[in-house]
């Protein structure tokens, strides 16, 4: 499986997930919003699908794609222990320069 944060940091896909959070979008909407293929969106919408980062439900020949909440929650706390992982270290370099 693709490294989560190695999907959303390629620019397109980071678009993509910031125009969900708007709501449900067709690939056709999506791909109003940047200068490729239909085709290359799908691609991309994908790859966040195997990630967990958005769900598809399909309606007629409609695929619309929504933000997957327990996906992004997942990513939140990635962020979140990298963050507080780094504190640490500022902590303890602050610690450190008093001595």
């Amino acid at each position: 499986m693709p490294d989560l944060l190695e999907v959303v940091a390629e620019p397109h896909r980071r678009k993509l997930v910031q125009l969900l959070r708007q709501g449900e979008k067709t690939v056709t909407e999506l791909t109003a919003e940047f200068s490729v293929t239909r085709s290359a969106i799908s691609q991309q919408m994908l790859l966040l699908e195997k990630v967990g980062l958005v769900t598809a439900r399909k309606d007629g020949r409609n695929r619309f794609y929504r933000l997957d909440q327990k996906g992004i929650s997942n990513l939140q706390k990635i962020f979140d222990s990298f963050w507080s992982y780094e504190f640490d270290l500022l902590v303890k370099e602050g610690h450190r320069r008093r001595i």
